[in-house]
């Protein structure tokens, strides 16, 4: 059998990965701490599900517009205007099959061959494998720490060229949890405008900030910028949602079409059930989200502080999201337990056999010198993951 070129060009999502084989070793009965799941341990607010069940009652269970329902691209409307200060109209809104989706959708609508997509690293895993299956070319640019993982204006600058389609920005972000301050994102809207290209924001952890941080969407600043502007986010991170695949997207009633269209010819209509689920998420109470990110906080104080004091770990204080993305690079070269370690794969090899702790290796990201864990966990299992880290690298 041969399969498609296409297929050849990428690998499987690590994170996911990771998520498996984490869960494969519980199954088997391991005592095993995993950071690897990007999604939150909150149970989905009760509200949430009386709504879904209520839906399977009253019969919604059939097949809705392909786009999503207008009850739900509605409730999404007054969320932009609320939250973000952004005018949409029914026809400039779709909803997908959750976050990854929305992503994938418009890459094989708006990206094609010839075509360049700047991606900052570290990145979101999944963005360069979908730009790549779209035919256009992924232009991966570094950021360093001291950058504070951001893209700075100067180096967006040195890497355009008139193949320059569009630039990713995931802010907060995944796996750094940086975000991008007021005069950062304006500076690159500008550019954007002057250079035209489309802006791509993925605002999946929009609420989810930290230590004062404040979250703006660059398609606000002006009908210019919105005009580049494509804005994805979802359910899934906020309320908890993560099976649920609810994803979002606002832009540009064009492109809005065309992918509402490749998406009546794939996947049709996102889930029913899940949809009204969605629409009592937006509209219904949002104390679970302040609780969930106080919570949050706490997690990430403990972890940044305890990751720190450990030799030869290096961590970054993220302003959102729920990661951190430590560099343990010091430690590659040497040999651990009569395992030598030479990357982000083989450290996390390590910390899986020797540990028994499960996170995710920063070659994923784009930043081999780097490993990501999750906080959306318990403290009593972060505080024994860590423990257990801190004896396998001393031992």
């Amino acid at each position: 059998m041969t399969l498609s070129s296409r297929i050849q060009k990428i690998k499987p999502s690590p994170t996911l990965a990771v998520d498996a084989k984490a869960k494969a070793m519980k199954a088997e009965g391991v005592d095993l701490v995993s950071f690897g799941a990007g999604e939150p341990d909150f149970d989905t607010p009760d509200n949430i599900k009386d709504a879904a069940i209520k839906a399977i009652r009253d019969g919604f269970t059939r097949y809705t517009a392909a786009g999503g329902t207008d009850e739900l691209k509605d409730a999404i409307i007054d969320k932009f205007k609320k939250d973000n200060h952004l005018e949409y109209a029914r026809n400039e809104v779709v909803v997908n099959c959750g976050g990854k989706h929305s992503f994938y959708n418009l890459a094989q609508v708006l990206f094609g061959e010839g075509d360049d997509v700047i991606i900052p690293a570290p990145y979101w895993v999944s963005y360069p494998p979908m730009t790549i299956l779209a035919d256009a070319n992924p232009v991966i640019v570094e950021t360093t720490e001291e950058e504070g993982f951001k893209l700075s204006v100067d180096r967006l600058r040195q890497v355009l060229t008139p193949a320059t389609k569009a630039l990713v920005l995931n802010s907060p972000s995944n796996p750094t949890g940086a975000v991008y301050t007021f005069e950062e994102l304006r500076a690159i809207a500008e550019v954007a405008v002057e250079k035209d290209f489309y802006l791509i924001t993925d605002d999946i952890y929009e609420q989810i900030l930290f230590d004062g941080a404040v979250f703006k969407s660059v398609a606000s600043f002006s009908p210019e910028v919105k005009a580049r502007t494509l804005v994805l986010n979802g359910v899934s991170k906020t309320y908890s949602m993560t099976g649920w695949r609810i994803g979002y997207m606002a832009g540009p009633a064009e492109i809005i079409s065309a992918v509402t269209k490749i998406q009546s010819q794939s996947t049709s209509n996102p889930n029913s059930i899940a949809q009204k689920a969605a629409v009592e998420a937006l509209r219904g109470p949002q104390d679970f989200v302040k609780m969930m990110t106080e919570e949050f906080q706490k997690r990430k104080d403990y972890i940044v502080e305890r990751l720190n004091a450990i030799e030869g770990f290096s961590c970054f204080d993220p302003s959102g999201a729920f990661y951190v993305f430590p560099n343990v690079s010091e430690y590659y070269g040497k040999t651990l337990r009569g395992r030598s370690i030479q990357d982000s794969n083989s450290f996390t090899e390590f910390l899986l056999e020797e540990a028994k702790v499960a996170v995710v290796p920063g070659i994923g990201f784009g930043s081999d010198e780097y490993i990501r864990l999750s906080f959306a966990t318990s403290m009593e299992q972060i505080r024994e993951g860590l423990d257990r880290i801190e004896k396998a690298l001393a031992e």
